[in-house]
């Protein structure tokens, strides 16, 4: 079984655990998401299906975009409201001078990864050292920060924004990064992420409607991979392909202005991702995602 699954993950269980409920309800093994989600946010979460999970790299690199609430005056480890407070004050700033500050965060920024995350160090996810009191320098990373607007009070000094940001981008980084810049601190209280790889909240389904009709909700795989162009091949083509063996440019009949890396079909079948060599007038094999007859 092969498939795309557009969840909208719910609140209080992490990636790895939505990924394991849709185990549960197919009734198979191999599953992967497409990007983390802190336990505490919900929303658009791509999971992908047995040899589809070859997908998951193209799905990850895209941008995306969240809602989220921030709350001046507490800072936390975590970052989040979830988290242990460290510190408490008074909050001077305004409403306007919290909109202004947002300008230093347009554009590409550095950010320091929080330790309440799942990049690794040495093989161990930095939460579990942080969760042993163990904190470990950490170097900026840039990342890019496409828009970034305010969207009104949500409490008293909390406000709503949202982020269009690149790949590798925490939102309760940038919320403890606004929180310095005021001199207040500042947490993440809430976080949906509403739109990733072109895919968005209206499109995605529920852990309780999918375990009512699991089939219902199954998309092509190729969907994941929406934005690439087509290529159709042969049957001849197609077994030569999917055993691994690269396909010539002067037989195949490529889109106008194609994307480097295409997704290719036989017979209306997708087979998977071929990526284009220009310099050996060569398709070459980047994926297959059926299984070899």
């Amino acid at each position: 079984m092969n498939g795309l699954i557009l969840l909208d993950k719910p609140a209080g269980i992490t990636s790895f655990g939505a990924a394991a409920a849709i185990k549960r309800i197919f009734g198979i093994k191999r599953v992967g998401h497409t990007g983390t989600l802190d336990p505490m946010a919900t929303g658009v979460l791509p999971i992908l299906i047995g040899k589809s999970t070859r997908l998951c790299g193209l799905v990850t690199d895209a941008d995306k975009r969240y809602t989220a609430t921030v709350k001046l005056g507490l800072t936390t480890d975590t970052l989040d409201i979830t988290g242990t407070v460290l510190t408490e004050c008074r909050v001077v700033a305004s409403e306007e001078q919290f909109v202004a500050a947002l300008e230093n965060f347009r554009g590409e920024i550095l950010q320091i990864p929080p330790m309440y995350s799942a990049l690794k160090k040495d093989g161990v996810r930095l939460y579990d050292l942080a969760r042993q009191g163990i904190e470990i320098k950490r170097e900026a990373r840039a990342v890019t920060i496409k828009q970034l607007d305010y969207c009104g009070k949500e409490g008293e000094n909390e406000y709503k924004i949202e982020v269009l940001c690149t790949k590798g981008t925490y939102i309760r980084t940038l919320a403890d990064d606004i929180g310095r810049d005021l001199g207040c601190g500042a947490v993440l209280t809430t976080l949906r992420r509403t739109m990733t790889a072109g895919f968005f909240a209206l499109d995605c389904v529920t852990l309780e409607e999918l375990k009512t009709d699991p089939q219902k909700y199954l998309l092509p795989a190729q969907n994941a991979v929406w934005q690439l162009s087509d290529v159709s091949i042969s049957p001849a083509q197609a077994k030569r392909f999917v055993c691994g063996g690269e396909l010539s440019l002067e037989r195949l009949t490529l889109p106008q202005n194609p994307t480097n890396t295409l997704k290719v079909f036989s017979e209306e079948q997708f087979l998977g991702l071929g990526e284009i060599d220009f310099d050996q007038s060569c398709l070459k094999i980047k994926c297959i995602v059926i299984d070899r007859e």
